[in-house]
């Protein structure tokens, strides 16, 4: 595994980590069509709001130079978040940021992890030691995007 330089996220970073969730979805090959991933996102997150909600959780990024990824977890366990760019996919970059959220929710003593997997996401999040609970489709705007519910105990 290439070594990542992980860091947590300051109150700055949050609209750049909106512009990598953005090109995250929209950018490289993805089970979802172009419809569905605009329905998911049509632009990039910003402003208060998206700051309110990342400064709410504990967030790890990946800045190499420039952010390639990122992660986040809320106090009650879940990963809310995680999203890496086409270019820095298939290095270990998904494990290296959930590594250090994994050792958060540990120090926390959070015993189980959750998250709402995509389809792009459910194979790494398994790799992780993560189990699917169910499969479920969510309807945004006309379009339905399949994804799972998936925990991994601590």
């Amino acid at each position: 595994m290439t070594q990542h330089p992980i860091r947590t996220a300051r109150a700055d970073d949050a609209d750049a980590l909106g512009v990598v969730m953005f090109r995250a979805i929209h950018e490289g090959a993805s089970p979802y069509t172009e419809a569905q991933r605009t329905a998911w996102l049509a632009r990039p997150n910003r402003g208060p709001d998206w700051a309110d909600r990342l400064a709410a959780q504990f967030v790890v990024l990946a800045a190499p130079d420039a952010i390639t990824g990122f992660m986040t977890l809320t106090p009650a366990g879940h990963i809310d978040l995680a999203f890496i760019l086409p270019d820095a996919r298939g290095q270990g970059l998904f494990a290296a940021l959930f590594a250090r959220i994994e050792a958060e929710a540990r120090r926390k003593r959070i015993l189980r992890l959750t998250t709402h997997a995509s389809l792009m996401a459910q194979p790494a999040f398994a790799r992780q030691g993560f189990a699917i609970e169910h499969h479920e489709t969510i309807e945004i705007q006309d379009h339905r995007l399949a994804r799972a519910a998936m925990s991994k105990s601590l």
